[in-house]
C-alpha cells in the first residue's frame, strides 16, 4: 500500500544551479526559526528528496523557484507573514497547530525531523488547519494584546499601592475607584498620613503611573471604538446582545470572517466553550469546559454574557426563555458560560451569513 500523499501533478526542481539532480516535491515542511529554518520536501510516495538547513530569507527564495506545491508549517510567531509571501508564489500554504504536529514526529527530536513531521502531519485528511490571517487581522490582534499588556500593568500597580498602604494601617475597601477617591482624600486634601515623607513621595509617582495607564488605555478603547464603527463585520457583531466593541473587534482579528469553522459548535469547541470528556467503555462523562483555544477570547465571551444575562433572562424571547429555564436548574455561572456558547455560535452565524442579529419576539402562549 503506497503512502497516501496528496494527488499533487509530477513537480521537479533543480536542487543547484547546474542542475545536478532533480527532484519531484509534492510536499514541502517548514519548521521554523528565529534565524535558521530547517526544510524537508516529500515526493509523491512520501519519501524524502530534500532535507536542508537555511536562513528565513533563503528559505523565500528556494520556494519562488519551485512549481507549485502544498507548503506545511507550524502556526507559529512569524508564520503568517511568511506564509502570505509564498501563497503569493501559487503555494498552497497550510498552518497547523503544533500539538497536532507533534504526534507525528520520530525518534529523536531536532529540527530536521520537525520539519519532516510537519510535511507529514499536512498530508492527513482529518488534519485541522489555522487559517492565515491577513495584515489588517495581526494588527487589530496585536493592539488588542497590547491593551492587555497594559491592563496587568495596571492591575500590578493597583495591588502593589493596596499593598504599602495596607502595611502601614490604611486599609480601603475593593474597587479601582474607591482606591482612586482615597488616595485623592489622602495626597490632595491634605490629610494627615500616618506614613513617612518617603513613602507619600513614593505614592505619588505610583499614582502618577496610574494616570499615564488609564490615558494610554482610553486611547486603545478610542481605536477600537473607531473600527467597530469602520468594519462591517464588526458592526454586525455588535447587534448580538453581550457582544461590545472589545468583543467584536477580538472575533474579526481571529477568526476574520469564520470560514475555518463548517458548524458553530465547531468555534464554540475551538475557544473552550464545551464539556470536556471523559469517555471510556461507552460510559460518556462530561466534565468542566476544556478551556481550549483563545483564552482572551473566552474570557471576554463570558464577560460580555455575564453582563447581557440580567436584561436577556427578563425577555420576552426564544433567547430569554431558553436562559430562564436554564437558570432554574443549574448555577448562575454555569448559566453564564452556556449563553458565552450560544453568544459564540450566533456570531458565527452572524459572520457566515453576513447579516445583523435580530431580536424575535417570543410567541404568544
Amino acid at each position: 500500500m503506497e503512502w497516501p500523499a496528496p494527488r499533487w501533478p509530477a513537480l521537479s526542481w533543480l536542487s543547484n544551479e547546474e542542475g545536478v539532480h532533480s527532484m519531484q516535491i509534492a510536499v514541502l515542511g517548514i519548521d521554523l526559526g528565529k534565524n535558521s529554518c530547517s526544510v524537508v520536501g516529500l515526493n509523491a510516495v512520501g519519501q524524502v528528496v530534500l532535507r536542508r538547513r537555511m536562513r528565513r530569507d533563503s528559505v523565500v527564495q528556494l520556494v519562488r523557484r519551485l512549481p507549485p506545491c502544498r507548503v506545511a508549517m507550524e502556526a507559529c510567531c512569524g508564520a503568517h507573514h511568511l506564509a502570505r509571501q509564498l501563497a503569493s508564489f501559487g503555494h498552497a500554504v497550510r498552518l497547523m497547530s503544533p500539538e497536532y504536529v507533534r504526534p507525528y514526529v520520530k525518534a529523536q527530536k531536532n529540527d530536521d525531523r520537525d520539519a519532516e513531521a510537519i510535511a507529514e502531519a499536512s498530508t492527513r485528511p482529518t488534519m485541522r488547519f489555522v487559517e492565515t490571517k491577513s495584515e489588517d487581522q495581526l494588527d487589530l490582534q496585536t493592539l488588542h494584546r497590547s491593551r492587555s499588556r497594559l491592563v496587568s500593568e495596571r492591575t500590578a500597580l493597583i495591588n502593589q499601592l493596596r499593598a504599602i498602604l495596607l502595611e502601614r494601617g490604611i486599609v480601603i475597601a475593593q474597587g479601582r475607584r474607591k482606591l482612586e477617591q482615597r488616595l485623592a482624600e489622602m495626597l490632595v486634601d491634605g490629610e494627615v498620613l500616618t506614613i513617612s515623607a518617603r513613602m507619600q513621595i513614593l505614592i505619588e509617582d505610583m499614582r502618577t503611573q496610574w494616570r499615564e495607564l488609564d490615558r494610554r488605555i482610553a486611547e486603545f478603547d478610542a481605536e477600537f471604538e473607531r473600527y467597530a464603527r469602520e468594519n462591517a463585520a464588526a458592526r454586525r457583531l455588535a447587534s448580538i446582545p453581550g457582544i461590545g466593541v472589545m468583543n467584536a473587534t477580538a472575533l474579526v482579528a481571529a477568526i476574520g470572517n469564520a470560514e475555518t469553522f463548517a458548524r458553530g459548535r465547531d468555534l464554540a469547541a475551538w475557544l473552550g466553550l464545551v464539556p470536556r470528556q471523559a469517555t471510556t467503555g461507552g460510559k460518556p462523562r462530561l466534565l468542566g469546559i476544556s478551556k481550549r483555544g483563545n483564552t482572551y477570547l473566552r474570557t471576554l465571551l463570558i464577560h460580555g454574557a455575564r453582563a447581557a444575562m440580567p436584561s436577556l433572562s427578563k425577555s420576552a424571547t426564544p433567547l430569554g426563555e431558553w436562559l430562564r429555564a436554564l437558570l432554574a436548574r443549574c448555577h448562575p455561572n454555569t448559566a453564564t458560560v452556556a449563553l458565552a456558547n450560544k453568544l459564540a455560535r450566533i456570531a458565527w452565524a452572524v459572520l457566515r451569513r453576513e447579516c445583523s442579529f435580530r431580536i424575535v419576539p417570543a410567541p404568544a402562549a
